[in-house]
């Protein structure tokens, strides 16, 4: 069974589309909301197993996108078109809750999976947690405790809201901690790193066609 999806998410503030692979392997979008001239390979990748090639506008968003698919595993593509004249929050949180959906999406219902998912991830001297729980109840603590203003064109005031956006579109619990760390670049991609991780693990197989819960049901 391929868990895969399609979305298209238009506001009068963004204009997003994603085609998500939980499982890698090829994908394609039937046709771009992009002009060529738009488009940037900083955060493309393609092999054997995996498609990846995120445009949201943001390089420092792109390249968060990137390390979470690449590390979970995932094909994905997203293309955004956002009100970046006005400033990064729309395009930053519409992203998130826009790949939320096509993860929920992809999964379907919740069962013949381990449910719970933990990762830890280092880069250089920081070093991240994240605990994932596919309970279909949203919810998200992230602590992550950037001192900068902005990392590229991103605000660090986004960056947690990103995730928090992610998990309202997923109907997934997160948490989410950089534990030690001094540089906000190596915080942030570690905690992006350390999620994909323990998606991974939490959509892995558990062997069995059941549903992961005492209640029989997680919708």
């Amino acid at each position: 069974m391929t868990r895969s999806a399609t979305i298209s998410r238009i506001t009068n503030e963004t204009k997003i589309q994603i085609c998500l692979s939980l499982d890698g392997g090829p994908i394609a979008l039937e046709k771009s909301i992009l002009k060529s001239a738009a488009t940037d390979d900083h955060a493309s990748q393609a092999s054997s197993s995996q498609v990846i090639n995120v445009q949201t506008g943001i390089g420092f968003l792109d390249h968060m996108l990137h390390a979470l698919a690449k590390h979970s595993g995932w094909s994905l593509i997203v293309e955004c078109i956002g009100d970046l004249h006005i400033d990064d929050h729309h395009t930053a949180e519409d992203v998130g809750i826009s790949l939320g959906m096509a993860f929920h999406k992809a999964l379907g219902q919740v069962r013949g999976v381990k449910r719970f998912g933990s990762g830890f991830a280092p880069l250089d001297e920081a070093l991240s947690r994240a605990v994932v729980d596919l309970s279909n109840r949203p919810y998200a603590v992230v602590e992550l405790g950037l001192k900068r203003e902005k990392i590229g064109d991103l605000s660090c005031e986004m960056i947690p809201h990103v995730l928090e956006s992610f998990a309202q579109g997923a109907a997934i619990t997160l948490h989410v901690d950089c534990l030690r760390g001094f540089n906000d670049h190596h915080r942030a991609e570690s905690a992006f790193k350390a999620l994909a991780i323990a998606i991974k693990e939490a959509i892995s197989s558990n062997g069995t066609d059941d549903v992961p819960s005492t209640k029989g049901v997680l919708f």
